[in-house]
């Protein structure tokens, strides 16, 4: 859990720091973009949860 808090906060630092800096930021713009990505990181801890049940 505490890894998801430091997550969180070290994307809220980037994302201030390059607003402050007039950059664009880096992350996918749309919520659907952000959806995908953990829809595949959730796909490889199946795929990983399968491999192991089926081994």
């Amino acid at each position: 859990m505490k890894e998801l808090f430091l997550a969180l906060i070290a994307g809220m630092l980037v994302g201030i720091l390059f607003k402050f800096l007039k950059l664009p930021l880096p992350a996918p713009p749309v919520f659907s973009a952000v959806v995908g990505v953990f829809g595949v990181y959730f796909g490889g801890v199946v795929a990983e949860y399968l491999r192991a049940f089926f081994s």
